[in-house]
């Protein structure tokens, strides 16, 4: 790397600490502080109501106050990755950088407490003290052998979990790797040599953990900077190094490292050679984990040794160790249940969780989050990425399930199966409120066909389809690409097998197809040589036929094109049956629930029919995710403050509702603000008919419906389901590109439930 480029990252470094505002951290309040009555219960008198409930009874503590979801990172600053010890105050922004990491990747809050002690015992001292504020600490950073002293004394003193990262952290991360690594090679921890280099707090908590697993201690042979930790040796030892003392005359890595399964790496560059990989096993696993240059590159063991299995703790390698991959997860579970300690029983939940998840299907989230990067179970994927967001159900459910069952949680969960449900809504954001949806589509067994099958997103998709329901997907596409697709992003379903395929270049149907098509068009336009050519090329068109003539019950399209070219073919075969398009409801996802938007889509300016429509639709699909649709009809207009623009069309969509009885609430016209503001709304027009804010906002043009819906989804965070095709019977949905492989399988459950469940 360059000079200039160096300069170049460290200056964007330095911008991203100090921009906009200094720090990656800030606080911020989870109640209102809007007026007097909230200041009399966040402060004098009503804070004394909560004081006294925690004075009565400790473990209320976890209700009032943040405290059953606060997690200190503490660090004196002795032993910073990379860095050495640069003291407390330089350890700041890692410190805070773990705290971020806590809080994105398992929504734990966190403090960093950089303290200036070196000594352990009263560096421990405060860390014990401080038990009342958090809810379980993070020792990070902290040089050996001190850190084994501080850990030690405040696992004694605190009713709290108490973890150092650097231990354990890399320790379970190491274990979930090996554990796949000896899967792919076919081999057992209790069979297998292992010899590592470093002597460190890591280093022995990555061979304890390997203890724990069953790998036999006399098979671990622990060098470090001055040679092999033997029976009888005296320099730089402690009883953390005694431990694994080998009784043998060797003294180097050289002599020991003959036969060897495995090298654990933890000490520094360059410390092992590639004579010594050649020397080791078939199939050797080599885990050069030191930071930034590893123990041996990995192109200089795969030269010597091309079926090596390696892991290092660079994310430009594959199969890099990452710490969190575990800690955010196993601070997750132990909080959720109130532990008082994290044991060896959910360390080894948490090794077994990570490794699971490796060897299951790759998520599309993670896909997308590594794109170009092959994360199919193997030798270069022992384990899951960290922006895997399955990792929050899998590894924290199966600590708090270890937890539960070694006897160390003081508020067990009743149904850990809701609690993962739990989790997983906290990632997915759509799970809980599509909840609903998916119960209503296991109950039926509908076929959907996608008209863009070889769409990557379109086949994870399918592939969670046949997971997470009882839908049959079929896909248009080439098989022999459909085919290819699958095994290259590691998905489990094949073509033919898993799934039906409709191959628009060579499908026996085709003749039927474009005659169906042409009865249809016939009379508009459409000739036999056109239906032919529509029906070869247009798989829009194909879908729509197979839906047309009872093949699939539903079609999904829309993954690239524009949305009305889709719209067009869907209404000329699909339309010709009693259903037309009647709007397009867009549910946006937001941090304080769902709001749904319409027409999106369909309309460019709907009139007063097609407006009431859209209304009636609504209402109807909303109920669908077990809501109660509030409805305003939103306009420039403020109950009839205009005789122009969109104002008049909504009142006489007024007049349309209100000619027969509705079992929803509505009301307009009115603005945004006024819909959303309930006491807004009751100052300028007290006689109006909705309750509380609305959920529903349906609008009067188009660009208005689509411009609310992308400012939602790019600046407010919205997460979209849809957009929902409605005046259809459920047979059709056209869906944006920007639509990822969780927005179609949620699209695949509305498609998939029948219209007559839900109204």
């Amino acid at each position: 790397m360059s000079d200039t480029t160096q300069e170049s990252l460290r200056q964007a470094a330095l911008f991203y600490h100090e921009n906009p505002k200094p720090g990656k951290l800030e606080i911020r309040a989870t109640k209102p502080l809007a007026n007097g009555r909230d200041l009399s219960r966040a402060y004098s008198p009503g804070v004394a109501e909560a004081c006294l409930e925690i004075k009565a009874d400790p473990a209320n503590a976890a209700r009032y106050t943040a405290r059953g979801n606060l997690v200190a990172v503490v660090s004196n600053g002795t032993a910073v990755l990379g860095l050495g010890n640069i003291g407390p105050l330089a350890s700041k922004p890692v410190m805070e950088g773990k705290a971020v990491l806590f809080k994105k990747f398992a929504n734990i809050d966190c403090f960093d407490i950089e303290l200036n002690q070196p000594d352990p015992e009263k560096l421990a001292e405060i860390v014990c003290a401080m038990e009342p504020t958090f809810g379980a600490i993070n020792l990070e950073d902290i040089k050996a052998p001190d850190c084994f002293i501080v850990e030690k004394i405040c696992r004694e003193r605190m009713n709290i979990p108490v973890f150092h990262d650097d231990q354990h952290g890399t320790a379970i991360v190491v274990g979930a790797a090996a554990f796949n690594a000896l899967h792919v090679a076919g081999k057992n921890f209790e069979d297998i040599k292992i010899v590592s280099t470093g002597g460190g707090a890591a280093g022995i908590a990555c061979l304890n953990m390997l203890l724990k697993l069953g790998v036999k201690r006399e098979n671990v042979w622990l060098c470090d900077i001055h040679g092999l930790v033997y029976e009888g040796r005296e320099e730089d030892m402690n009883p953390q190094k005694a431990a694994f003392a080998q009784k043998s005359d060797k003294r180097t890595l050289d002599e020991v490292i003959d036969g060897a399964d495995m090298f654990l790496g933890l000490s520094g560059p360059g410390v092992l050679k590639p004579e010594h990989v050649q020397r080791m096993t078939t199939q050797p696993i080599v885990f050069g984990l030191a930071n930034p240059t590893p123990e041996i590159m990995p192109d200089a063991v795969r030269a010597v040794a091309p079926d090596a299995i390696i892991a290092t703790g660079r994310s430009d390698f594959p199969n890099q160790v990452n710490n969190v991959l575990c800690f955010p997860f196993i601070f997750r579970g132990a909080l959720d249940v109130g532990a008082t300690e994290i044991n060896d029983d959910m360390a080894v939940a948490c090794v077994e969780g990570i490794a699971a998840l490796a060897r299951a299907t790759t998520s599309a989230e993670a896909a997308a989050a590594y794109h170009g990067e092959q994360l199919t179970f193997g030798r270069d994927y022992l384990i899951p990425k960290p922006f895997d967001p399955r990792l929050s159900g899998v590894v924290s459910s199966a600590v708090a399930k270890a937890a539960m069952e070694s006897g160390v949680a003081t508020r067990p969960l009743e149904d850990l199966q809701a609690y993962k449900d739990h989790l997983n809504a906290s990632v997915f954001k759509s799970a809980l409120l599509m909840r609903p949806v998916f119960e209503a589509a296991r109950t039926a067994s509908r076929s959907i066909v996608f008209s863009e099958g070889e769409d990557e997103r379109v086949l994870r998709a399918a592939q969670a389809i046949l997971e997470e329901t009882t839908e049959q997907p079929i896909l248009i596409g080439r098989p022999e690409v459909l085919e290819t697709r699958c095994e290259r992003m590691g998905l489990e379903i094949r073509p033919g097998r898993d799934f039906h395929v409709v191959d628009p270049n060579n499908d026996p149907r085709y003749r039927e197809y474009w005659e169906t098509y042409h009865r249809l068009m016939a009379r508009r336009g459409v000739t036999p040589d056109l239906a032919r050519a529509i029906l070869r090329t247009n798989t829009t068109a194909i879908a729509a036929i197979m839906v047309h003539r009872g093949e699939a019950d539903s079609m999904i399209c829309g993954t690239f094109g524009e949305y009305r070219w889709h719209l067009n073919y869907i209404s000329q075969v699909l339309g010709n049956e009693g259903h037309m398009p009647q709007g397009a409801l867009s549910m946006m996802i937001l941090e304080d629930g769902p709001l749904f938007l319409g027409d999106t889509q369909v309309w460019t300016e709907p009139s007063p029919e097609q407006i009431a429509q859209t209304v009636i639709g609504a209402a109807r699909h909303v109920r669908r995710f077990g809501l109660t649709p509030k409805i305003a009809l939103c306009s420039r207009s403020q109950f009839g403050n205009q005789s122009d623009g969109s104002g008049p069309r909504i009142r006489a969509a007024l007049d349309i509702l209100d000619s027969q009885p509705r079992d929803f609430m509505y009301e307009g016209e009115m603005h945004v603000d006024s819909a959303l503001d309930p006491e807004l709304r009751d100052r300028l027009m007290p006689e109006n008919r909705l309750e509380g804010a609305a959920n529903v906002l349906i609008f009067a043009q188009a660009d208005a419906a689509s411009g609310v819906r992308n400012i939602l989804r790019l600046k407010a965070g919205g997460l979209e389901v849809g957009p929902i095709l409605m005046g259809l019977g459920n047979r059709a949905h056209i869906v944006t590109p920007s639509i990822t492989s969780r927005g179609l399988l949620n699209m695949a459950a509305i498609a998939g439930t029948p219209v007559a469940s839900y109204g």
